[in-house]
């Protein structure tokens, strides 16, 4: 027979204040999105005239439709369905090929490449925007999308530290095996190293897929044609000098949360495996 736990005073203050700070903090990161969803449904007339957390009396469905079409996201969901695919298929590439490289191999300046990998990780990606934009005037990939892929293909630290790490995990014996099986270096980094990264892989392009996704001043910089633009860019055609349409706007970016909800839903096994299994202990 089970016997009835007592708590001490201090305990139950405890739990007290655990389940409100929880509470409240679920409620402060609900808020935005729920505000979010109110103001889609509001006319212009309407939202000029009541706060953000009016209910609408009048739900505005034909929003969805306007800014879908106003803000021509079609195509922008096209363009940036290309530049996360390549973006990912190389950064995935070129970052574990590059931690192949630091791991497997001991040659003379190893540590200083680690080392300016890291030193790189601590700089301000704006302090280097007039560097980077001569590049790319020079190259001539200004307004062009396989500029801008080539760009944010460009080497993610973070993923490449990940890749490190898990493949100290993974022991020489393997490499050794295929190298006296006769297969070469490039054969043990595609048929061996790359299957068993599969978990931070995963984190990896969660990580760099989201951040692209998402992406506004890069895109804006360097896409400047309408016919370039992604989703983060699309969702500033309602912005001006007279003022913003708020409601529309947050249409759109409801309209953008949906693929990355569905993919959430139909992969969230994978990335929750995913995540757990590719935080790597240093």
């Amino acid at each position: 027979m089970k016997t009835k736990k007592h708590y001490t005073p201090g305990a139950i203050v405890w739990i007290i204040v655990k389940y409100v700070s929880l509470v409240f903090f679920s409620l402060v990161a609900v808020i935005p999105l729920v505000s979010c969803v109110i103001t889609s449904l509001k006319s212009d007339e309407e939202y000029a005239s009541t706060n953000v957390m009016t209910l609408p009396s009048k739900l505005e469905f034909a929003n969805f439709a306007r800014a879908f079409q106003t803000a021509d996201m079609g195509r922008a969901f096209i363009n940036s369905l290309i530049v996360l695919i390549v973006v990912l298929f190389g950064a995935v590439l070129i970052g574990t090929q590059i931690a192949y490289v630091l791991n497997r191999f001991r040659f003379t300046g190893n540590a200083l490449v680690r080392n300016l990998f890291l030193f790189a990780s601590l700089l301000p990606g704006v302090a280097m925007q007039v560097s980077v934009y001569n590049i790319m005037t020079t190259l001539g990939f200004i307004n062009h999308l396989y500029g801008y892929i080539i760009m944010m293909m460009g080497t993610d630290i973070i993923s490449i530290y990940i890749f490190i790490q898990f493949m100290e995990n993974i022991p020489n014996s393997l490499d050794e095996s295929a190298i006296i099986d006769g297969c070469s270096y490039f054969g043990i980094y595609w048929k061996i190293i790359l299957p068993l990264l599969k978990p931070a892989i995963v984190t990896s392009v969660i990580l760099k897929g989201v951040g692209t996704y998402n992406e506004y001043y890069a895109a804006s910089l360097y896409l400047q044609s309408k016919k370039l633009q992604t989703v983060a860019i699309s969702l500033y055609t309602f912005t001006g000098p007279l003022g913003s349409r708020y409601n529309m706007i947050c249409a759109g970016v409801l309209i953008s949360l949906f693929p990355a909800l569905v993919v959430f839903i139909l992969c969230q096994k994978q990335i929750y495996s995913g995540i757990t299994s590719g935080a790597v202990k240093g």
